[in-house]
């Protein structure tokens, strides 16, 4: 077996759990998940320098990254160009029932591909914000923003009482 097969059966073993849901937190969808995971490990381990990969997982992470956002520009061009051939991303569920995990997918799911990015990969992979800027190609300034932007989303979206509570007691 050559070194970049185990490296690869090795990575798939023991963290193939882990990036799934890495992708599942970007999408949204547990079968787009399985498929930006596969996406991306045919991707990393089918290129010629794959021996040269010093952090598969890492690596394999920035590809399932960067196939989301790809996937996510390419359903803009789309929507666009056939907005009547489309089904919505999101649908409102106003099921008082649904728990916690429902409640957070949905709220995720309505903030930009951009925000949803930053907060997965800020507050799931524990990412400093320079690390996050540079996997998404801007500036600190700019992913600074989409966090502040996406938490003040989520908590409307997850009716924060906290907050409210903070104000009566000031």
């Amino acid at each position: 077996m050559a070194g970049w097969e185990r490296v690869l059966t090795d990575l798939v073993s023991t963290r193939g759990a882990a990036l799934k849901r890495y992708a599942f937190l970007l999408c949204g969808d547990d079968s787009d998940a399985e498929d930006l995971v596969q996406d991306a490990l045919v991707r990393v381990f089918t290129r010629q320098r794959r021996d040269e990969i010093g952090n598969p997982e890492q690596y394999v992470r920035k590809a399932v990254l960067n196939l989301y956002l790809d996937r996510v520009r390419r359903r803009g061009v789309w929507r666009r160009v056939l907005p009547f051939a489309l089904t919505p991303d999101r649908i409102d569920d106003a099921s008082d029932a649904a728990d916690a995990r429902h409640d957070l997918r949905a709220a995720l799911l309505a903030l930009t591909p951009q925000q949803r990015a930053c907060v997965v990969l800020y507050y799931h992979v524990d990412l400093p914000i320079p690390e996050i800027a540079a996997q998404l190609g801007c500036g600190a300034g700019t992913v600074k923003r989409h966090l502040y932007d996406g938490r003040h989303r989520l908590a409307g979206l997850l009716h924060d009482d906290t907050r409210e509570d903070d104000r009566a007691v000031r």
